[in-house]
């Protein structure tokens, strides 16, 4: 007997999504999905997304989590060390100034270089030119007054990393104190790397100034 016959269509559609979110670099969105699923209809999905949701849960290893509008498969925070020790290296983190400025321009955006630096105190040259290397932050516009400075926002790759659906699931900016205030050198999720040393984000050249 067929799959499909055993488990019904829901039963086929998770088991097609699961293997598309085994292989996929990104989230999987409903705008990819519509493409990839044309022959299933939204009801469907959202029926399958959550027979996922139900698998991936509680103490499993892998967990579905809804990251930047989309969703993707993770594995459980709990057993990062583990993780880690497998794959012999240390993740490399956002040093503690290139998280400072993409905070500030997570929650102030859009947003100039000369008023990241206004609200950091220092020049921070060097860690937008390291955020926008590492695609977490990118140019939106230019703001209109003399010299029209470009504006920074950030991009979807800063809610994959944070593991963000959207701005709205933001920690408050208490909460965000408290990280920063935690860690006197680096900081930061354990991806994503940043070789920028606080204190000498002066150095190096920028993507972009005012």
């Amino acid at each position: 007997m067929k799959r499909e016959e055993e488990s019904g269509p829901v039963g086929r559609l998770s088991s097609i999504i699961e293997s598309i979110l085994l292989v996929s670099t990104t989230p999987l969105t409903q705008e990819r999905a519509r493409k990839i699923l044309h022959h299933y209809d939204k009801k469907s999905f959202d029926e399958a997304i959550t027979v996922l949701q139900n698998k991936y849960s509680g103490e499993s290893g892998i967990l579905m989590e809804r990251v930047a509008g989309g969703y993707q498969l993770r594995t459980n925070p709990a057993n990062q060390d583990y993780v880690r020790a497998l794959l012999e290296s240390r993740p490399p983190r956002l040093s503690r100034a290139s998280l400072e400025t993409v905070s500030i321009i997570a929650y102030k955006q859009p947003i100039t270089r000369a008023e990241i630096e206004d609200i950091r105190g220092v020049d921070s040259q060097g860690a937008i030119k390291t955020l926008m290397e590492r695609r977490l932050i990118k140019v939106v516009g230019k703001k209109e007054m003399p010299g029209r400075p470009f504006l920074f926002g950030t991009t979807k790759e800063f809610l994959e990393l944070f593991g963000l659906e959207s701005l709205s699931f933001l920690p408050s900016i208490s909460e965000l104190e408290e990280i920063l205030g935690s860690n006197g050198e680096d900081a930061g999720p354990g991806t994503a790397g940043d070789e920028s040393e606080p204190g000498r984000e002066h150095e190096g050249g920028g993507e972009s100034t005012d």
